[in-house]
């Protein structure tokens, strides 16, 4: 009797797939980007709409992935002081460190003037767009997801400058693990990354839309600890002098950083939480916005299905002699039992994939898995055809359904997504504020 495959082992080949899934997506978006191009000349676009086209499909698709392929090479998986950008480029220095439970964390960043910033969505993303071209107040604008521990922030505070969200300080935190120390030994229960945003420009290495960061980091995390210190009497603060070298770089939007390397801990374990503790904050437990757009597109799937099946349905006569024409010496009879194992497919298929869409909705990385294959299947099977003399891909045949597969693809396979689905169920715990307490988060 065949042996039951080990949870390790299930994830050694759960990591190897996905990363087959990730590298095929790259591959598929250079693909996509120079189809796009064919096309855009032989459609005589203009001038502007296909640099514009092919500056989002470059900044947005293709320059991502390719980082994070590469980076996932060269870049240490292990602390080294910087949070990584969801391309896998190091980012902004880790530079103010904390003691205590968030509910005390979020109190004295409330009685310290910040504003908890939302998450990161479709919603809030259009939002911060629109409020920085006209130049209006988001005092809670999101920012943009960075990496420490293998997970994005779990939350971020700011201060919004000149009413505008082009303008603010603001500072992300990452929990720490259970157990985890910083180098040296030291403990900590929060670390954040606190930069000051003076401009909206392209980034040095991708060319997306981002802010822009002043490159004294020292004079944020110095304002942050300042105006934490004024606000909380009870907090106490010791400095880990040349925790790091000091340095001169750049962060993940090529932005130029420097620091001295001082790392500043913040105690609040004596300080009031304000209110009841919360449920605890982890960021793996967010929908990330590549998983709903993964959704999406895997109900699109469903609905396209579904509409082929309503007019199987509506044309069933049409359908039936299509068959008959088809295979002239068909029986009647069978020609009317085809159509009716037809629409039973279509019916399932349509079923199928709004179930599949539900479950990457909830977080199921089987169906995150099942979707993927199915995009994946779809692209290599196009790929093949071409090079075996078929058909050019075109916006008249099928560079449409090619582009959704490739964006579904990218969508479903990136780090923010498979976190989610491989995220843990269990809350982590809670430290219970006082001093001394090394129970872990």
């Amino acid at each position: 009797m065949a042996r039951p495959i080990a949870p390790a082992s299930r994830s050694a080949v759960g990591s190897a797939l996905d990363w087959a899934f990730f590298v095929v997506a790259g591959v598929a978006a250079i693909w996509l980007s120079v189809l796009v191009g064919q096309a855009s000349f032989v459609l005589g676009w203009g001038e502007l709409w296909f640099a514009v086209v092919y500056w989002a499909l470059l900044a947005y698709l293709v320059l991502p992935r390719l980082h994070r392929i590469l980076t996932s090479i060269y870049v240490p998986d292990y602390f080294i002081g910087r949070a990584r950008t969801s391309d896998g480029l190091l980012g902004d220095p880790v530079n103010v460190a904390f003691l205590g439970a968030e509910a005390q964390l979020h109190a004295a960043m409330d009685a310290a003037g910040w504003i908890r910033a939302d998450d990161v969505s479709l919603a809030t993303g259009a939002r911060i767009v629109r409020t920085t071209l006209l130049r209006r107040s988001y005092p809670e604008a999101p920012v943009s997801p960075l990496l420490l521990f293998g997970r994005t922030q779990d939350f971020a505070y700011q201060q919004e400058v000149d009413g505008t969200p082009g303008k603010r300080h603001h500072v992300r935190f990452w929990r720490c693990p259970e157990g985890w120390r910083l180098p040296g030994g030291r403990e900590a229960h929060w670390l954040a990354a606190g930069t000051y945003d003076r401009s909206v420009g392209l980034s040095l290495f991708t060319l997306q839309v981002t802010h822009r960061i002043a490159p004294q980091t020292d004079t944020e995390r110095d304002h942050i600890v300042a105006t934490v210190e004024a606000a909380v009497p009870a907090a106490t603060t010791s400095v880990i002098r040349d925790f790091s070298t000091g340095y001169h770089a750049r962060n993940g939007g090529g932005d130029s950083i420097s620091t001295d390397g001082d790392l500043p801990v913040v105690d609040l374990r004596a300080a009031d939480p304000g209110a009841p503790d919360r449920p605890p904050t982890d960021s793996r437990d967010r929908r990330p916005a590549p998983t709903v757009v993964g959704a999406v597109l895997v109900t699109a799937r469903g609905l396209f299905a579904g509409l082929v099946l309503l007019l199987a349905v509506l044309r069933r006569d049409d359908v039936v002699a299509a068959i008959r024409q088809t295979v002239p010496s068909l029986p009647a009879s069978t020609a009317e039992a085809a159509h009716v194992g037809i629409v039973v497919v279509l019916g399932a298929l349509a079923a199928f994939e709004l179930l599949v869409a539900w479950r990457i909705l909830l977080g199921g990385n089987g169906a995150r898995v099942l979707a993927m294959s199915v995009s994946t299947v779809a692209i290599a099977v196009q790929a093949v055809a071409l090079v075996a003399g078929g058909a050019s891909i075109t916006f008249q045949t099928n560079l449409i359904g090619l582009s959704l597969d490739i964006l579904l693809l990218l969508a479903l396979s990136s780090h923010r997504a498979r976190t989610y689905a491989l995220r843990a169920r269990t809350a982590p715990k809670r430290i219970s504020g006082r001093p001394g307490d090394t129970a872990a988060l």
